[in-house]
């Protein structure tokens, strides 16, 4: 029986840098958080912006015991006060650390009360109105400015950052000039940690998927195939209802038919009994 693996910590994160490059995953239920420390991810990261998420978050923790787990916080937060507190809140759940892209004021809040923060550099989702969705530091200006942001959140105190869609020599670069953990997600393979999404991992949509990415399985095409199981089942049961097929003998429970016979009888009794105590109407 193999032995449970070490749950890394952030000093083990650290001690690795340069070392070899980390298996990184988003997971987004217990099946595949479960599935993720079965093969062998090294880390975890997961939603943790609404109520189901943050609700779904012992859950993962649960199926996957020996696993770091990183949680996303809300985006949006108001207040350093606000940051902390859901850090906190993250880490008495049973995550790892915290991600947070927010910026270096807030994660230097959260770092000061000594929450593991993750910061993000390059592109960022919610922010493609100022960009468009495309790399980030393809430009020697870009690239500078990737640096800047990059040594704030350094001197925030983050431990990590999400390197997301820049150029790949320039990430290579910027591993080399940081302390910090910095966590490829289409960024190349010179940095910490190779990050997907399982829904990238799996094919479980039916778009295009990202460039950066890779699907390993189509997961898409079998959840169609299932749904048409489904659908052919719910029809074949109602066949059955129809003609009269289901249930059949062997789905049904019986009674005794004497105990039956017995039991009608005295039901008639009854009813005879009370019919001859009702008072009869006066002529």
């Amino acid at each position: 029986m193999l032995r449970p693996r070490k749950k890394f910590t952030v000093f083990d994160l650290r001690q690795l840098k340069g070392k070899r490059c980390l298996t990184h995953i988003h997971v987004k239920s217990p099946e595949e958080a479960a599935a993720a420390e079965q093969a062998g991810v090294d880390l975890m990261s997961c939603s943790f912006d609404t109520p189901e998420a943050q609700a779904r978050l012992p859950r993962l923790v649960a199926a996957a015991p020996n696993s770091f787990i990183s949680a996303a916080t809300p985006h949006g937060l108001a207040s350093p006060e606000e940051a902390i507190r859901v850090g906190f809140r993250a880490l008495e759940i049973g995550a790892s650390s915290v991600y947070c892209s927010a910026s270096p004021f807030i994660v230097e809040a959260m770092a000061r009360e000594r929450i593991p923060v993750v910061g993000h550099l390059g592109m960022v989702p919610r922010h493609v109105t100022w960009t468009n969705y495309r790399a980030i530091g393809k430009t020697v200006e870009e690239a500078r400015e990737l640096y800047r942001r990059l040594k704030d959140l350094e001197n925030a105190g983050a431990y990590a950052a999400e390197l997301e869609v820049v150029p790949h020599n320039l990430a290579r670069w910027l591993c080399s000039q940081t302390r910090m953990i910095l966590m490829s997600l289409g960024s190349g393979t010179g940095c910490d940690t190779q990050f997907l999404f399982s829904d990238d991992i799996l094919g479980d949509y039916d778009e295009r998927p990202p460039r950066h990415a890779k699907a390993y399985r189509n997961f898409a095409a079998e959840h169609r195939r299932l749904q048409a199981e489904r659908i052919a089942a719910f029809r074949e049961y109602i066949a059955d209802v129809k003609e009269a097929r289901f249930p059949e003998r062997g789905h049904l429970v019986e009674m005794d038919a004497k105990l039956l016979d017995q039991f009608v009888c005295s039901i008639s009794a009854v009813g005879a009994r009370k019919n001859a105590e009702k008072p009869k109407p006066d002529r």
